[in-house]
Formats: C-alpha cells, sequence, structure tokens
C-alpha cells in the first residue's frame, strides 16, 4: 500500500468541472485582478469565522506582515511569537522592520505558553501573536487577559486553523486581526498561493485594501507606504468555490484523527498534541511524538508511507536570528521528537489502520518503545 503525506488531486477532482467554467468566465471577462470571486469568497470566509470583514491577499505570509503593518508596528517594537511555528510567523514581524521575541510552547499542546508570555513582555512589546499549531486554537482567554492588562492587542497566525474553535468561538475572530494561509495543502487551499485577514474593524480594513494595492485608493494616488499584495482573480474563484465543502473536509480530518488516536493510544511513548476540552481542533497536521522519530520514519517509508517534519529546526534557533540552544528547550525537544502522519479528508480507515499497524509493527518487532 502507498499512502502520500497528502493527497491534492482528488480535493481537487471534487470541483473540477465547476471551477473550469469559472476560469472560462474570468477569461471572457479578463477580470483577472481583484474581481468578483475575491469579494465573495471574502465575505463568506469572514463570516464563516465570527469576523465582520475579510481581505484576501497573496499568501499567508503577507497576511502576518498586513496584520502587524496596519497597526503601524515598526523599527525599535518587538512582537511576541512562539518558537515552535513556521518561520512566516516571525517573516510578518521582520517585514515590518520589528524584533520577534520568541516564547517556549506548552509541551502537551505545543502552542505559546501564554504563562511565559508576560514575562517577555518590555516596553517595546507592540503585539504578541497566538499561533493556532497544526489546528489546534491557542489558549485565548489567557493571551486576552495579558493583552487587556499591558493593552497589547492580540494578533492571530490562523494559517492552519480554518474553522477551529475555542471556547465555541472561532478562531479569526479573538484577534484586533488574523491572518489565514491558503497554500494548496492546508484544509482550506488555493490553487496557487493565497491568504487573508479577518478583521470586526472597518478601518483596519480598508487600510490593508489600501497598502496591498500599491498605497492607492485611486489610481495613481499613493496616500500610504505601498505593496501588491493582491489576490488573483482565478485563485479567488478556487477558493470561493471550496468554501462549501470546507466543513465536510473538517469533519473528515477530525474523524480521522480520533481513529488515529483510538489505534495508537496504547503504544509507549507515543504522545499526540494534547486538545484542551474547550477547543474543537482540525487537525490541518496530525502529529505524533516519539523519542525514536528517524528510526520510525525510515520504517513507515519502506512500508509506502509518506510522513514529514513539521518543524525540524524551531525558528528561534534560524541562523538568521540570534536564538540560542537552550533558549526554548520544549519547542527544542519537539523539534527532534515530532512526526506528522499523513492526514487529507480522503484518507480511508483501511489507510489509517494500514499507518497504526505499522507503527505497532514497528514496536513490537524492534522490541523498544516507539
Amino acid at each position: 500500500m502507498k499512502i502520500p503525506f497528502v493527497d491534492l488531486k482528488s480535493n481537487f477532482d471534487q470541483i473540477k468541472k465547476e471551477y473550469l467554467i469559472r476560469v472560462d468566465q474570468i477569461l471572457n471577462d479578463t477580470s483577472f485582478i481583484d474581481g468578483y470571486y475575491n469579494r465573495s469568497f471574502e465575505d463568506k470566509f469572514a463570516s464563516l469565522h465570527d469576523s465582520k470583514f475579510g481581505v484576501s491577499l497573496s499568501s499567508g505570509t503577507a497576511g502576518n506582515h498586513m496584520a502587524l503593518r496596519a497597526l503601524n508596528i515598526g523599527v525599535g517594537d518587538e512582537v511576541i511569537l512562539p518558537a515552535n511555528t513556521f518561520i512566516a510567523t516571525a517573516w510578518g514581524i521582520t517585514l515590518c522592520g520589528a524584533t520577534p521575541v520568541f516564547v517556549d510552547v506548552d509541551p502537551e499542546t505545543f502552542n505559546i505558553d501564554s504563562k511565559q508570555v508576560e514575562e517577555k513582555i518590555t516596553s517595546n512589546t507592540k503585539a504578541i501573536i497566538a499561533v493556532h499549531l497544526y489546528g489546534l486554537p491557542a489558549k485565548m482567554d489567557a493571551l486576552l487577559r495579558v493583552g487587556k492588562k499591558y493593552g497589547i492587542p492580540i494578533i492571530e497566525d490562523a494559517a492552519q486553523a480554518h474553522l477551529a474553535e475555542f471556547d465555541s468561538q472561532k478562531v479569526g475572530s479573538f484577534g484586533k486581526l488574523s491572518s489565514f494561509s491558503f497554500y494548496p495543502s492546508k484544509n482550506l487551499g488555493a490553487f496557487g498561493e493565497a491568504g487573508a485577514i479577518t478583521t470586526n474593524s472597518e478601518e483596519l480594513t480598508l487600510k490593508i485594501r489600501k497598502i496591498i494595492n500599491q498605497g492607492s485608493e485611486s489610481k495613481y494616488v499613493h496616500s500610504e507606504l505601498g505593496t501588491n499584495y493582491r489576490l488573483s482573480h482565478l485563485i479567488a474563484a478556487s477558493l470561493d468555490l471550496k468554501i462549501p465543502y470546507l466543513q465536510e473536509w473538517t469533519e473528515a480530518r477530525i474523524r480521522i484523527a480520533n481513529r488515529y488516536q483510538n489505534n495508537l493510544k496504547d503504544i509507549s511513548n507515543i504522545n499526540f498534541q494534547k486538545v484542551p476540552s474547550n477547543c474543537k481542533a482540525v487537525y490541518h497536521l496530525f502529529v505524533v511524538q516519539t523519542q525514536n522519530r528517524s528510526d520510525l520514519q525510515k520504517h513507515l517509508n519502506e512500508k509506502g508511507i509518506s510522513t514529514g517534519i513539521h518543524y525540524p529546526i524551531p525558528i528561534h534557533l534560524q541562523s538568521i536570528f540570534n536564538g540560542k540552544q537552550g533558549d526554548c528547550p520544549i519547542a527544542e525537544k519537539l523539534a527532534q521528537q515530532t512526526l506528522s502522519l499523513p492526514i487529507y479528508p480522503n484518507l480511508t480507515d483501511s489507510e489509517v489502520d494500514y499507518v497504526c499497524d505499522r507503527i505497532r509493527d514497528f514496536s513490537m518487532n524492534k522490541n523498544i518503545e516507539v
């Protein structure tokens, strides 16, 4: 049996015919930039995430950047973020000229340790980024309390967390602004690079629209330092078309994750990302923690099972930053021990069972704890 880490083709096959009709329409109209489907998608996606406004963007990285630019964060400012995240979270900070301040993560949820956040706050702290890692919401109540105490806005990096919930409220609606990614392999993936911002602030929405359109509200009049982060109409059309499927695909991921957990729960030293009772995780990734990751990954690969590692180097230890080994010990440990198993909506029960059986074989045949 061959099981890929991710399968994008079956997802595309569900909407291929309808999408090609839209492509033909867009080509005939020659409406390639910022068209009807951009606005349709923005409205639907924002509404799904309990937010009033949405702005479609060219990537999730652009969303991370714009969330901070809209708040006038720049040189000399500090922004707190978890050390266990994709590096695009940090790029949003550095693109503003600000300084990332890394915080270690909780050993059970793998998300930012809210207790350590307050220790990192200085007079230069201008924002705190809550990353909903792998689709599990960060501890938003605690982070919001800290933000309120010090008058610091909370930004959500929800790149992996479409439709996730904390206390029955959708992510993307807690922070001052929230960033999403629609990279093709995301839970809601575009036919190309794409991202979005959600917010309840009309003022910030209008500001972001101006910035991403070369700093312009009207042609050749530029009142804001701008850039070009606009989303292609062709790509927006794919996202708009996928919106009605998102709930179904999300429930499939949750069902698959539950099957993994039930099948693997009795294997020694296999740990999962813990989902608190007040959270709905949406499992962009299904990650296990094991002390013998390299051997297990090799074993699974030999059995036709593709896996991933998210992330092998904590971002505070990337050479572009000045972090030192031991600064964030939990994030560093997870970087050495986590392995991502295949998960996508059309993964079958028999395929999940096959993966779990091969993990069990490894544990038994090696006569070691996984």
